[in-house]
């Protein structure tokens, strides 16, 4: 009456995530993801979220337990210069 169902095979032998079968972490994914989804909002809450998606922050260097002069940091290829 019923039709036979074969039951699945996994061919994962180790549960993953697809973010990270793509090859990207978690914040490359989360960064990506809220990025389209800004992306495809109607105006006024485009350019609402989009403002949300700069950011900046203060990076200082510290020597001998003293803290160096801040500066403000902008973009993610200048950490860590």
């Amino acid at each position: 009456f019923f039709p036979k169902l074969k039951p699945q095979i996994s061919t994962m032998t180790v549960p993953t995530t697809f973010w990270r079968l793509a090859g990207v972490s978690y914040v490359q994914y989360v960064t990506k993801a809220s990025s389209t989804l800004r992306a495809a909002l109607k105006e006024p809450a485009k350019s609402k979220a989009l403002a949300q998606e700069t950011f900046s922050y203060n990076k200082s260097v510290w020597s001998n337990g003293e803290q160096g002069a801040k500066k403000l940091t902008d973009s993610l290829a200048a950490v860590g210069k």
